[in-house]
């Protein structure tokens, strides 16, 4: 029997109560929020004095924004969202279709090849010194990001292992570049798996006594640890130069054969005849960590293929039954903790080489806290999700260097790059709202009867599959 008018209007009107109801919950609440850090700032007077001035009007800004934006949510966009669902499943068409469009099958062939044109495209469009910006600030910057979630990924999306102190595997693997490049003057092509190796070290070493440890507790630890190796890379003064880091570290050369210093004889610009500029170091360093991407990748689906990726998935959904079935969970978690950390280390020898400096500020709990976001944001255990994450997020952040338009819509002493963070946070709030799962929300299992098949999200537990 179908609603009347009558009950279908008394629904609409209660719908909209609460809609009012609760934007004007969120508007309250994002007064209490931003009223400290937005509607006061603070500054030095021609005095010299640190005085105080309000911003009533950017304030107004962030609380009409909230509550007008919880608003539509639960009086149009859910409700609109839920009618589409509750739609499709009396139609009868599956959540997750078996159907594949060209873009779908393709994906990963037409993303190749759009990162291998990314570099000719910038400089035909900015010129070579104005390519500069885009590849090293978007190209190299989102790529690193892409193949530190990535190997932590196998740590946390495949072993289901929480680990807060990744970080302190690239802090191994930079400091492990610089120092053994200043040191024994090696070069950035013995000194990249090297990196790796160590880091890996580091991981076992971190694996052994956390192995009885699940969940907060393990999270805890490994903070513990990632905290500890900051500490120590700012207190070894007479090793790692304490809080004024290593400078002047080698850079990468072409296989020993072109050099990118400017006063090599076999200089990379001037063997070719192209004028000097820093921009061609840079784009050779975007095509060697899309080269350490795409080999992060490929053993991460080739691992989880094998038996030892397998026994990670089992070690993620019930450690119990995990050791009831035989596999040894000591060598399970290890061999995930010294692979995530190898990935880890290579991430970091080369982010030593492209920024010629690093010190421990580079390597807080914060880039740990960045790189786990990625990971959950783009769905554990699905690589493209988790480089689609990156792309969005850490580009979008970027991205606010450039919007100086901003300004004309929140004045002029607005500063775009100061709300990164603030603005991340929100898009980690409205994903994990709209997309708790991710962005890929369906999974593909690695052993499957006859045919393989997708799982939606909802039909796995939230944080698994």
């Amino acid at each position: 029997m179908a609603n009347s008018p009558v009950t279908t209007s008394e629904d609409s009107s209660g719908l909209m109560a609460r809609a009012i109801k609760e934007g004007l919950f969120a508007g309250l609440l994002a007064f209490g929020m931003f009223l400290l850090y937005v509607g006061i700032e603070t500054y030095q007077n021609i005095d010299n004095k640190l005085v105080w001035r309000t911003r009533w009007g950017l304030l107004a800004i962030f609380v009409i924004a909230s509550a007008l934006g919880r608003f539509l949510v639960v009086g149009f966009i859910k409700p609109h969202i839920d009618r589409r669902k509750l739609a499709r499943a009396k139609a009868g068409i599956p959540e997750i279709s078996s159907e594949k469009g060209f873009f779908h099958t393709h994906f990963l062939k037409i993303a190749l090849v759009a990162l291998v044109l990314y570099p000719p495209l910038a400089i035909m469009l900015n010129g070579v010194q104005g390519s500069l910006k885009f590849v090293d600030n978007f190209g190299i910057q989102i790529l690193i990001y892409v193949m530190l979630a990535w190997g932590l990924n196998v740590v946390v999306g495949l072993a289901g292992l929480l680990d807060l102190g990744y970080v302190a595997f690239y802090a191994v693997g930079a400091y492990s570049y610089a120092l053994l490049s200043d040191q024994f003057g090696l070069s950035f092509w013995i000194l990249l798996p090297l990196a790796g190796i160590l880091a890996a070290f580091w991981g076992i070493i971190l694996g052994f006594p956390v192995l009885r440890l699940r969940g907060d507790y393990l999270a805890i630890v490994t903070l513990a640890f990632g905290e500890i190796i900051r500490l120590v890379l700012m207190n070894w003064t007479e090793v790692t130069g304490g809080t004024a880091g290593i400078s002047g570290i080698a850079k990468a050369s072409v296989f020993g054969i072109y050099s990118f210093d400017v006063g090599a004889p076999n200089n990379f610009a001037k063997s070719f005849g192209l004028p000097m500029s820093s921009a061609y170091y840079k784009i050779f360093l975007f095509y060697v960590i899309l080269g350490l991407c795409m080999l992060t990748a490929y053993v991460t689906m080739k691992l989880r293929r094998m038996p030892i990726g397998r026994a990670w998935e089992a070690l993620r959904e019930d450690e119990i039954a995990c050791r009831s079935l035989g596999i040894d969970t000591v060598k399970t978690k290890l061999t995930a903790f010294a692979i995530g950390a190898m990935f880890g280390g290579f991430a970091g020898s080369f982010f030593a080489a492209r920024q010629g400096f690093v010190s421990p500020e580079s390597f807080v709990f914060l880039e740990s806290a960045v790189i786990l976001a990625v990971v959950v944001l783009g769905g554990m255990g699905s690589l493209t999700g988790i480089a689609v994450a990156a792309i969005v997020m850490v580009g979008g952040t970027e991205l606010l260097r450039e919007m100086e338009f901003l300004k004309h819509v929140f004045g002029d002493d607005f500063t775009p790059e100061l709300y990164r963070m603030l603005i991340f946070g929100l898009a980690m709030v409205v994903v994990m709202l709209f997309k708790p799962r991710g962005f890929v929300g369906s999974r593909e299992p690695t052993a499957f009867l006859k045919e393989r098949k997708a799982v939606s999200g909802s039909f796995t537990k939230e944080g698994h599959g």
